[in-house]
């Protein structure tokens, strides 16, 4: 794997010097098509409040905003994530969302400006996802900005239409990064294809690339090679438009992507709790509930929701209103773990509507708290020696990590029990945790148990620290001399933890489960010590009688 990422490197460091040249950009020159045969469209849920920041010259997401000054595309020192955003066009949707002359007068002066500074290609934001989402944008937007405006401007958008597709048919396989950039190149390739006269080929192209790429990313339960449920969601996105395309052009649906959209629809129902917002998962945040809706609505999702994705490596316990998410799956390879999370066997427990024990989530566009929030330490979960479980690496990939995870479940009428192992930390010190999962008495019961085994003979002390992070919703004390602690959610239900083995402490904690801003919130943490060959801590958080 390691030789076949450096192959790909070097294959895309050679293709950006290619594509830099002026020579390439005489060779994307041709004939411009005078319109579409076909016209695609795009239904997905556009937000109104962030149309009026476009009009008055700033981009906004998740409670951020940046400012354009003097039509600049790539203000200094914003991350990746905005440059993805600004130069991906999902905006336009936004602006469409507003409506009216000003909305749509002002996509075309955004248009007309992009166009201006990044005629030529511009490998760093050509790069094929880049591309492959302008593309998808402008073509499935077109008759809300481009329909109605006069000829010099669609002049201008059809000859920077189609020298993006050209480039993006070339560079779609040896530039595109790895993982779900891949997928959005394929579906601008797909649309481009579609709509454009004497371009099958294209769409041939992309269809056998789509079919690679599936076997890869696709995994047989339905979840995304990354593990992630906002991955899973946005890849499935993506099929569902190239489905819709291909019904649009009278093009035949081939039945693999149809029964591949069936698998990923029941894998993202699987993530989605009942306050219809997704878990969050190795980079996922709750998301917006109206998304998921829409994206499970075009699915035509249908079924009972699943109770465990064993090749994703999640399991979900459900009893009378509570629910358990379980990670007991082995980290995903390189170079699919950029993104992951270091928190084999950790869990999110759920009431009803509201979120009790969490993990503290994601940030949609900053790099510090990204990587901080990968941590062991930013989920509910345990560590030694205060030791991330998976070795976070420079470049975000993961070295040392667990290689293998057991499980074993056990269903009946009125209980579930999970229990899961993983090996992160015997090439450090020998030791295997084991962590057993029990939600029982209608779910009023929930109750672990953490066993550490030292194979090779403890030699010296291990610092044990077990997190459970609390919902900002939910109140939390400790009582009875500090050994146990009440907990009060918004819904008037308290409950009540409890523990055997170390010391519990209240701490602070942080929460991103939505937005760019942490919100303040508590977490219980139990820390002990493990001075011989066998630890073991329980703990229990039951109803409160009413």
């Amino acid at each position: 794997m390691i030789r076949l990422n450096l192959l790909r490197h070097i294959r895309s460091k050679a293709s950006h010097l290619a594509f830099s040249n002026v020579i390439y950009n005489w060779s994307l020159g041709g004939s411009v098509p005078y319109g579409f045969i076909t016209q695609l469209s795009d239904s997905w849920p556009g937000d109104a409040d962030k149309g009026r920041w476009l009009c008055s010259g700033a981009f906004s997401v998740d409670g951020e905003t940046l400012e354009m000054h003097g039509g600049c595309w790539e203000p200094a020192g914003i991350s990746e994530s905005w440059i993805a955003h600004m130069h991906g066009f999902d905006w336009l949707r936004d602006l469409k969302a507003l409506g009216g002359d000003q909305a749509r007068l002002q996509a075309r002066n955004m248009l007309e400006s992009w166009i201006k500074h990044y005629s030529l290609c511009q490998p760093a934001i050509w790069r094929p996802d880049y591309t492959g989402e302008r593309l998808h944008n402008w073509i499935a937007l077109y008759g809300f900005f481009g329909a109605s405006a006069d000829e010099d401007f669609q002049e201008r958008f059809f000859v920077a239409l189609i020298r993006q597709a050209r480039h993006l048919s070339r560079s779609i396989q040896s530039s595109a990064p790895l993982g779900l950039p891949v997928f959005q190149a394929i579906r601008g390739l797909v649309y481009a294809g579609i709509a454009l006269e004497g371009r099958e080929s294209w769409l041939e192209q992309a269809l056998d690339l789509l079919e690679d790429e599936t076997e890869k990313q696709i995994l047989s339960d339905g979840g995304h090679i990354s593990r992630s449920p906002a991955q899973l969601r946005d890849a499935l996105q993506i099929f569902i438009d190239i489905k819709t395309a291909l019904l649009a052009g009278e093009y035949p649906v081939p039945a693999k992507l149809a029964h591949t959209i069936d698998r990923m629809a029941q894998a993202l129902r699987f993530f989605r709790y009942a306050d219809k917002r997704l878990a969050v998962f190795h980079g996922a945040q709750e998301g917006s509930p109206a998304f998921t809706d829409a994206v499970l609505t075009k699915s035509n999702a249908r079924g009972k929701v699943l109770r465990s994705l064993p090749q994703t490596g999640f399991e979900r316990m459900t009893m009378g209103r509570s629910m358990v998410m379980f990670d007991r799956g082995v980290p995903p390879a390189s170079p699919y773990d950029k993104d992951a999370h270091a928190s084999p066997l950790a869990f999110e427990f759920i009431y009803g509507k509201e979120r009790v024990f969490v993990s503290c989530g994601a940030h949609p566009l900053d790099p510090a708290w990204q990587d901080s929030l990968r941590a062991t330490a930013a989920h509910n979960a345990l560590t030694l020696n205060h030791r991330n479980i998976c070795e976070i690496r420079d470049g975000g990939h993961f070295g040392r990590k667990p290689r293998k995870i057991t499980v074993m479940r056990e269903d009946s009428k009125n209980a579930a029990l999970t229990e899961a192992s993983h090996n992160g930390y015997v090439s450090l010190n020998g030791i295997t945790h084991r962590r057993r999962l029990f939600l029982g008495n209608g779910g009023h019961d929930f109750r672990g148990e953490e066993n550490l085994t030292c194979s090779i003979g403890a030699t010296k002390e291990t610092d044990v620290v077990l997190r459970f992070h609390l919902h900002p919703r939910v109140l939390v004390s400790l009582i009875q001399d500090g050994q146990e602690a009440l907990l009060r959610l918004p819904g008037g239900a308290g409950w009540r933890f409890f523990h055997n083995g170390g010391h519990i402490k209240l701490e602070n904690s942080i929460y991103l489960g939505e937005g760019t801003r942490p919100r303040k919130t508590k977490q219980l943490v139990i820390t002990g010590k493990m001075d011989s060959d066998y630890a073991q801590i329980k703990w229990a958080l039951q109803r409160e009688s009413r």
